[in-house]
């Protein structure tokens, strides 16, 4: 798995996904933000790291009966243990929240593992629980029947649909309070550069709206004095 730059992966921690969304669209890329799944627990801090994926693919009666679990290397429960510390796990459910994805005791030993955080399109089940956790997790919808009723884990750490997103194994995930968007590991430092940029001027901004100025020339900064206003606050602040 490649792997992501210190300094670029605290870069990323200091900016919004929202803000990624934008840098990422100015490079053409308009479909990277993960649709229909929100932080169970939007105080757990923002998450980021390289994408360690686990696919389902619809359960078939005959192979997904509660007895795989005993399976020591079953895709599920191999994926848990294998995820590297510092990466994020994807989970491809194919956008079907009715049977969890997975549980707050498979959650919980990721966090201990030193996992970034968790995603999925489907659901977790002990959703309640998770949301006590101190992990960034992010789903669906709460539910509560085993993932066995309607899919099956079938590969590991291979190129996966979530949430309308491709997601490539050592793409950059990153996830906040608002959603969670997926950045292709060969633009990760420059974006993360720029994001920082844009974060120093968008808060800029902000201060100045606060005190009633006119976005008009501000935002975007079309006025040479919003440039000259920028310099002397970015001095004052250190940014």
């Amino acid at each position: 798995m490649p792997s992501l730059k210190p300094e670029t992966r605290e870069k990323l921690r200091t900016v919004s996904v929202a803000t990624l969304c934008t840098a990422l669209f100015k490079r053409g890329l308009r479909n990277q933000f993960i649709q229909d799944v929100r932080p169970l627990n939007p105080d757990a801090g923002t998450m980021v790291g390289e994408a360690f994926t686990l696919r389902y693919i619809p359960a078939r009666e005959d192979l997904n009966p509660l007895s795989v679990f005993q399976d020591r290397a079953h895709p599920q429960r191999k994926a848990v243990e294998d995820c590297p510390p510092g990466a994020v796990m994807v989970i491809d459910s194919r956008k079907d929240p009715r049977a969890a994805s997975a549980g707050g005791i498979l959650v919980s030993r990721l966090m201990k593992r030193g996992v970034a955080g968790v995603v999925t399109d489907g659901g977790f089940r002990d959703s309640y629980e998770i949301a006590r956790l101190p992990f960034p997790s992010y789903h669906n919808r709460p539910s509560s029947p085993t993932n066995l009723t309607l899919h099956q884990a079938i590969e590991i750490n291979g190129p996966i649909g979530c949430g309308d997103v491709a997601v490539f194994p050592g793409d950059i995930v990153v996830g906040d309070a608002e959603g969670v968007i997926v950045i292709p590991a060969h633009l990760a430092d420059e974006v993360a550069a720029e994001a920082v940029e844009m974060t120093a001027f968008e808060d800029f901004v902000t201060e100045e709206v606060l005190k009633g100025r006119s976005i008009l020339g501000l935002y975007p900064a079309t006025e040479e004095q919003t440039k000259v206003d920028f310099a002397a606050w970015r001095k004052v602040n250190g940014r």
